[in-house]
């Protein structure tokens, strides 16, 4: 089976019909996973397909979508392994500490 294959048949579970540039597609994930993390890969791909539809872009549209897209991974600058700049920091108490009690001591 090759890829054009799995999206006729992807396409068919998902009762969608639309014309994918998989190479659109696939730039962006390669955008995403080379200069953000692999994980952003299928995400930024699905969020695009999810403005897309969400919007009812044309092609036009979702070509520059995928551009905008691709823009902001190619420009990240922010290592895989950073902090969320939104993240709070919160000290998490140790749970060494911690003594479970058994049920019998709980009913005392």
């Amino acid at each position: 089976m090759n890829l054009h294959d799995w999206i006729d048949e992807l396409c068919d579970v998902l009762d969608i019909e639309t014309e994918l540039d998989e190479a659109l597609v696939l730039d962006l994930a390669r955008d995403a996973a080379h200069n953000v993390e692999r994980r952003a890969a299928p995400i930024s791909t699905y969020l695009l397909g999810f403005a897309a539809g969400a919007s009812g872009a044309s092609v036009e549209k979702i070509e520059e979508l995928a551009a905008a897209a691709s823009q902001l991974a190619l420009s990240w600058d922010r290592p895989a392994d950073a902090a969320d700049p939104t993240d709070v920091e919160v000290e998490v108490p140790d749970d060494d500490a911690l003594v479970v009690l058994s049920e019998d001591e709980r009913e005392d």
